[in-house]
């Protein structure tokens, strides 16, 4: 009895908090807009009276219609016209504190709650009858009987006193009310997930026009609604003890598609603002990257590049992508995969997946075949870490054909798919870092890079910046860092502090992504004279191509990266200068040439040196001579020929002829001879 004295008339409570300036102006905005949602912050009823507060959370169904009846007789006062034709639905939006998703169980059954979590599949707008007429077929007379539930009821008499028939009934679909409703799968955010346990997901149901198509697969939401339970039917056995809850949702929310979108606050930003003016906040962020793995400063250097990221540019005919790519590859034990973790951990949006049981629709997009019979997308990794950052580690053990599916991704930053008669493109604008292990167990740096990894050129050519760690013995080097290692052990905590903390670098990085650096003129001059002077290198006749214009746009964004990472509105000729020297450093390490040390971009982006290239071409058209002159040709008098006329060694004819071989160039009619194909 106590309860019902609590709130005398929540209609009334309702509408006087709706009779404050702040709601009247809201309501009066509605007829204005043509909306029939009206937004209410939970905190605003609570500050009002914290017993009807209570009252909402407990029995929301009653008391959100008092609210729905108080706003709707509000409007009448404020736009009498407006109020006739239209219905307001009061939405209730940021309650005190979230409910966790595994933590929602019985007790929830029937209250109001708020959910955050990621969408990971949304079914299409479909519409939903609210108010059935039926026509009766004995004497047309016209029944309405009011929907609920997920089937649709026939009224069980006619309404006509002189037929009540009990059927058979037509369904009317003009005279019926119709109403939008959506379908999605909420799941918890990675951040929130215990160690171990697999991500639970939820069933939300949305009705009403303002609310569907809101929130998109990837997106981060709030979600305000009812708990409901509901007894899923077995065929011929009728419906079962266990139900399954689901959320009737009253509002919902785009928390944006980084999770910290949100402004930091004036002190975080005082902070932020002073460590910008120190002159060495580069050192100071390389220093605070992954401070428990010793060394590297120059990869430490180009995953705060990585993080930060360059300018995307969107022009009317092509789209720039503005993330930054970057490959590892390196012997083993040398912290990949720690240093991938930990980037995956720093960065606003970061994902880690391993290339074993990583799949093309896992990457991407899968399309899912729904219990209804529709088709239904679900985002896959890239599509989720959307302006945020994947770790992709032992990308050279991935499937072939799985690995194609990064390509779209890595330059042009979406994903399409085509597949069960769903044609669509999402957006992956991610930047990628990528670890690969050498194919035989150890860097060989006799051999290119191609040789050494089993990647395809495709994929080589997409990466900005590819490094290569070694583990090369060094008396000095092994001494520093077996003391660092053992003193993590024995101390259990980082032998050096990190100069940033964790969080703090992480809202950094959020901060300066809102940065837009614009080149300079000295940096414009200098990345110019560079690409040029490097170009210039590859004009004489024979000599092999040192950089194309992918690298030229690499520069670019690592440029604005350093930028951005000082908070700078311009990029200077520093900041050129450092993203030229840690492009040599990466071209050092992949690009050269072997047989004339000399810069080759063609290792990158066609898996061929050009003194390789050069020597097939000779072979080949060796033996289209030979072959004119006597069809199928003796293979020993081929490398005859070679040793004679082009001083190509025996050893090496050999081997470039079973490369050919191989690639399905030329091929061996009979045992020792040979034909093109």
């Amino acid at each position: 009895m106590i309860e019902e004295l609590e709130v005398i008339d929540p209609q009334e409570r309702f509408l006087e908090l709706f009779k404050t300036e702040k709601y009247r102006q809201r309501i009066s905005q509605l007829a204005v807009s043509g909306k029939s949602s009206l937004i209410v912050e939970f905190e605003d009823i609570l500050t009002f009276d914290h017993k009807l507060a209570d009252q909402l959370l407990e029995k929301p169904e009653e008391y959100l219609k008092h609210a729905d009846n108080a706003a709707q007789n509000q409007l009448a006062i404020e736009a009498p016209e407006y109020a006739e034709k239209q219905k307001v639905t009061v939405r209730i939006v940021r309650l005190l504190e979230p409910t966790p998703l595994r933590k929602l169980g019985a007790a929830h059954i029937g209250k109001l709650v708020m959910i955050e979590g990621i969408v990971v599949r949304s079914t299409p707008v479909r519409p939903m009858v609210l108010r059935a007429a039926f026509k009766c077929r004995g004497c047309g007379n016209i029944t309405y009987v009011d929907q609920t539930g997920p089937f649709l009821k026939a009224p069980f008499a006619c309404a006509d006193p002189s037929c009540r028939r009990k059927g058979p009934f037509d369904f009317v679909q003009e005279e019926s009310n119709f109403i939008d409703s959506q379908d999605l799968r909420i799941q918890e955010r990675p951040e929130d997930l215990p160690p171990g346990q697999l991500p639970r997901t939820l069933h939300v149901k949305l009705v009403g026009s303002e609310i569907v198509d809101v929130a998109r697969p990837g997106d981060h939401v709030s979600i305000v609604g009812i708990v409901r339970a509901a007894a899923p039917t077995m065929p011929r056995v009728g419906k079962l003890r266990t139900f399954v809850l689901h959320l009737d949702t009253n509002s919902i929310e785009v928390l944006g598609k980084e999770p910290e979108a949100a402004l930091p606050s004036p002190e975080e930003e005082k902070t932020i603002l002073e460590l910008a003016k120190d002159p060495w906040i580069h050192r100071k962020i390389i220093n605070s990257i992954a401070p428990s793995i010793y060394g590297y400063e120059h990869v430490k250097e180009a995953i705060m590049y990585l993080l930060f990221g360059g300018v995307p540019k969107t022009l009317p005919d092509i789209s720039i992508r503005g993330e930054l790519n970057i490959l590892l590859v390196g012997d083993p034990g040398t912290a990949k995969s720690q240093l991938l973790q930990y980037v995956a951990r720093v960065a606003p949006r970061g994902l880690y997946t391993s290339g074993r049981g990583t799949t093309a629709a896992g990457l991407t997009a899968a399309v899912i075949r729904e219990r209804g019979g529709g088709m239904s997308l679900e985002a896959g990794a890239l599509v989720l870490a959307d302006k945020g950052i994947a770790c992709i580690d032992e990308i050279d053990k991935m499937r072939p054909e799985d690995r194609v599916a990064i390509h779209e991704a890595m330059e042009q930053h979406t994903v399409s798919v085509a597949k069960g008669g769903i044609v669509a493109t999402l957006n992956a604008r991610t930047a990628i870092l990528a670890a690969a292990n050498p194919a035989l167990g150890r860097y060989e740096s006799r051999r290119t890079l191609a040789d050494n990894i089993s990647l395809p050129v495709t994929i080589l050519s997409r990466f900005d910046l590819i490094f290569v760690l070694r583990d090369v013995p060094n008396k000095e080097i092994d001494g520093k860092m077996s003391e660092h290692i053992l003193e993590i052990h024995r101390k259990g905590l980082s032998p050096v502090e990190p100069p940033i903390p964790l969080e703090l670098l992480r809202k950094y990085i959020s901060y300066a992504k809102a940065i837009k650096p614009v080149l300079t003129s000295e940096a414009m001059q200098r990345l110019k004279d560079f690409y040029l002077a490097m170009r210039s290198a590859s004009e004489s006749e024979g000599s092999p191509i040192a950089i194309t214009a992918r690298q030229l746009e690499s520069l670019i964004r690592l440029a604005e990266a350093r930028a951005r990472a000082a908070l700078r509105t311009e990029v200077l000729a520093e900041d050129a200068e450092a993203a030229i020297n840690i492009m040599k450093r990466s071209l050092e390490e992949v690009g050269i040439d072997l047989s004339s040390y000399k810069f080759d971009i063609d290792l990158i982006m066609t898996g061929k040196p050009k003194s390789l290239r050069d020597k097939l071409q000779v072979l080949l058209s060796a033996l289209t001579e030979m072959e004119k002159e006597i069809g199928m040709v003796d293979k020993a008098a081929l490398i005859n020929r070679l040793e004679a006329e082009y001083k190509i060694r025996r050893i090496e004819a050999e081997r470039l002829i079973n490369q050919l071989l191989r690639e399905g160039t030329i091929y061996e009619p009979r045992e020792g001879y040979l034909k093109k194909t």
